[in-house]
């Protein structure tokens, strides 16, 4: 007489089972819908007319009034032209900054060089609303308020230090033989780190670059409070003036959101090839 036993099919390392990814995809699904539908509803609104603006129906009748008063009736190309300036000159300074802070910890040891990179740290660790008012003092004391300078400077604060460890971390990645090879060619430490290091660097260089333009960009609180008068003020600043105390102009508002959004889309396109190895890199060591 013999028997059969029925076994349970054994499920390889790794595989989920069937409710495993069911559940997988519709949380997924869920975690798209929440992001997509902000951006989607800003989007729909900026087309609705001005009386429809807090509608919940769908746009029956698209519009670009909003965008035609945006351009027409307020000082928004020269906010755009504020926030160019701001944006490229702190993206610039920022992976400047950031990228030789970090390789001169990565291959140099010098007096002070643990204290600056728990400076560094540490400065991570304050909210920013915590550090409005002693930046505000600082700026007017500098005569910087309602200056671009002083934006790019309070920028710089913010970014480099988060910037510095990342690429700390991503020139750790890299073998110190090149830097030997550079030497024994005749380069100098900036010239090895300027010929051989950066090229090899790019992948970190691009998230420190979409860092600092994404920290300047979109930033509100600092460029709202150092920042007054139309001819001053940054896109992020000009999105105030369109709320007032007891209401909000939601068209032209939504439009302008929408147009912001634009300039960072196209950087993030670009660069987005190279923020994964870079932010996976970063990461590694450090």
């Amino acid at each position: 007489m013999t028997g059969t036993n029925s076994t349970a099919p054994v499920r390889k390392r790794g595989e989920r089972s069937p409710l495993a990814s069911v559940a997988l995809h519709a949380t997924l699904i869920a975690a798209s819908v929440i992001a997509v539908f902000p951006v989607l509803w800003v989007l729909l609104t900026s087309l609705k007319p001005a009386k429809d603006a807090i509608s919940t129906d769908f746009v029956k009748d698209p519009t670009l009034e909003n965008y035609r008063y945006l351009v027409e009736s307020t000082s928004f190309f020269t906010w755009f032209g504020n926030s160019v300036l701001v944006a490229g000159v702190t993206t610039v300074l920022g992976v400047f900054i950031a990228a030789t802070t970090g390789y001169a910890v990565s291959r140099f040891k010098f007096p002070g060089m643990r204290p600056l990179m728990w400076t560094l740290l540490v400065t991570q660790m304050f909210p920013m609303a915590i550090l409005i008012v002693p930046l505000y003092n600082l700026m007017g004391q500098l005569g910087l308020l309602n200056q671009p300078l002083g934006l790019i400077i309070t920028y710089l604060t913010i970014a480099v230090p988060f910037c510095a460890w990342m690429m700390k971390g991503f020139f750790d990645t890299i073998p110190v033989e090149i830097d030997e090879s550079g030497r024994v060619d005749g380069l100098n430490p900036f010239g090895t780190f300027w010929r051989l290091i950066l090229p090899l660097a790019r992948p970190g260089l691009a998230v420190t670059a979409f860092y600092s333009f994404i920290t300047a960009w979109g930033e509100v609180a600092y460029a709202s409070a150092f920042m007054v008068g139309d001819d001053n003020l940054t896109l992020a600043g000009g999105l105030q003036t369109f709320v007032t105390q007891y209401t909000a102009n939601w068209g032209p508002m939504t439009a302008a959101s929408v147009l912001i959004a634009v300039p960072a889309a196209i950087f993030f396109v670009f660069a987005q090839r190279h923020l994964v190895a870079g932010m996976t890199a970063g990461a590694t060591k450090g």
